[in-house]
């Protein structure tokens, strides 16, 4: 039997704590609290000023942060269950609530805010087998074709699926 990498471990995460950032409009960390730095392994430097993605685990497929950066880009808050990559090569699933930030006056979106916290293991079971399928998917053809097959899969769970909180969809569902 040979010895795990890294990357298929998990980290535990507290279920009390929160992980928290913010961004810029164009997604560029502004703030870290420090939690997030403790599961990540990065410090408040590597992490400022850097793209989100930095800790994007390779197992996410596209579609979902496309839907995410579409909703929120129009001011719309959402829900999202994401795969996170730490900086040593492990991994933790976390439930994320985005959220928008406008100017008072402008009303212009200036950044993002975001809470995660662990997720339910059961929504797992869901998610690991569709995030797995719309990967599989956008390999083959694209974000596009990901996107249709995801827009059919939710319209076989109900009538009136929106993709605002698409995973509270998913969490209704299962």
């Amino acid at each position: 039997m040979t010895k795990p990498t890294p990357i298929d471990k998990e980290i535990a995460l507290d279920p009390k704590r929160y992980i928290v950032s913010e961004t810029d409009e164009k997604g560029k960390i502004t703030f870290v609290n420090d939690y997030f730095m403790e599961v990540s392994g990065y410090t408040r430097d590597e992490l400022i000023g850097k793209a989100h993605n930095i800790v994007r685990h390779p197992d996410m497929p596209k579609v979902v942060f496309k839907l995410l950066w579409e909703t929120i880009s129009e001011g719309k808050n959402i829900n999202a269950v994401v795969k996170n990559l730490a900086k040593d090569g492990r991994y933790y699933w976390i439930f994320t609530e985005f959220e928008s930030r406008k100017d008072a006056d402008t009303h212009e979106i200036i950044a993002y805010h975001a809470d995660r916290k662990t997720i339910s293991p059961h929504i797992l079971d869901v998610i690991v087998d569709l995030y797995a399928k719309l990967l599989k998917i956008e390999q083959k053809d694209g974000v596009e074709a990901s996107e249709k097959y995801l827009i059919e899969f939710l319209k076989e769970k109900g009538d009136d699926v929106n993709f605002v909180n698409i995973m509270e969809e998913i969490h209704r569902f299962y």
